[in-house]
């Protein structure tokens, strides 16, 4: 399917009080609205993923899956400050007729949700019968829902939180230090820092698996090896893929928007008591090896929410096991939704 555009030619104010001048929302739409608009079925993507979302989760979205275009609208978008046609650093600033690059202001995950409700309400969508999210997606969800608690039905959350860890964090700024020791990030060009973004990324590997993972994959059979280890290849072959499709200065903008995440920054309430006012029923999943955003988190939400089914994967794949297990995620999405 091609992606849309969205063009909103006036002041989009963030949440800093920064202003761009324009917004552009890439998104992608799957199926057809019924008569009453009760299909709509609204994903929420993570950290480099784009608005395709049913090139990149076809286990659970696509024909004859739970999650059929030929049942439900299906729509995603592209959020805001990425390098996939949303309004970033790659994007053309019209006051000065060239890209942001670095000078694309800070961005959150509430003001990517200001422009979900933009294009919501731009498509003509009142009520978003499900809405889904994992890790960072999962972030939006949750800011979306006590957004517009009333436009939205059900919510599905996998391996995500109620504000993004100290762990997280940590991990997020060592990635941001390995794209800064790159001297060329900051050049004015859509190359700028891609040694640095190859180095994030294998820091990001290390945490989207895990031991176990790397052990029965990456092994070398050879026990006289001294270099050249598998185990090597595969990080600097993961590096080399996310160098060749995303933008360093995208990747470092989206990691603070990320460790902005907390449902109860700015609130009087805390985290339970906020999530304890969202009724809406509520599938969490989490994956037992997950060591990035572990089943603890989830389990937070589950004691907080107050209509929530939570359960747990038995996976190896840890963090990335959210887009690789969509047999056991798939069934039991479709059981609940049944039910």
């Amino acid at each position: 399917m091609p992606v849309k555009e969205l063009h909103i030619k006036e002041v989009f104010t963030l949440e800093s009080g920064a202003e761009l001048p324009e917004l552009r929302i890439a998104y992608h739409t799957y199926g057809t609205l019924n008569a009453d608009a009760s299909n709509v079925v609204w994903v929420c993507h993570a950290l480099t993923a784009n608005s395709d979302v049913a090139d990149w989760w076809t286990g659970l979205i696509g024909e004859g899956r739970v999650i059929d275009p030929a049942h439900h609208f299906i729509v995603c978008a592209n959020i805001l400050g990425s390098c996939y046609g949303s309004s970033g650093p790659l994007s053309i600033n019209p006051q000065t007729g060239q890209p942001y690059y670095r000078s694309f202001p800070q961005v959150t995950v509430r003001d990517m949700v200001k422009a979900h409700i933009l294009l919501r309400k731009h498509l003509g969508i009142d009520r978003i019968h499900l809405l889904i999210g994992g890790s960072m997606g999962g972030y939006q969800v949750l800011e979306w829902a006590l957004a517009e608690p009333a436009a939205i039905g059900r919510l599905f959350l996998l391996c995500t939180g109620a504000a993004e860890s100290a762990w997280g964090i940590a991990i997020h700024t060592a990635q941001r230090l390995a794209i800064e020791a790159d001297c060329s990030w900051q050049d004015a060009s859509a190359q700028a820092g891609q040694r640095g973004l190859k180095a994030a990324r294998a820091i990001g590997m290390l945490t989207y698996r895990n031991y176990q993972t790397f052990v029965r994959t990456q092994s070398d059979p050879d026990k006289h090896k001294t270099d050249n280890f598998r185990a090597a290849s595969y990080i600097n072959y993961q590096g080399d893929k996310l160098v060749n499709r995303f933008n360093a200065q995208s990747y470092w903008l989206l990691t603070k928007a990320m460790d902005s995440h907390n449902i109860a920054r700015g609130k009087e309430a805390d985290m339970g008591a906020l999530l304890e006012q969202l009724p809406h029923p509520t599938l969490l999943m989490g994956i037992t090896s997950d060591i990035l955003c572990p089943p603890e988190e989830q389990l937070f939400l589950e004691r907080h929410l107050p209509n929530a089914t939570y359960y747990e994967i038995d996976s190896s794949y840890g963090h990335d096991g959210f887009l690789i297990e969509f047999e056991q995620i798939g069934a039991l999405l479709k059981k609940w939704m049944g039910e």
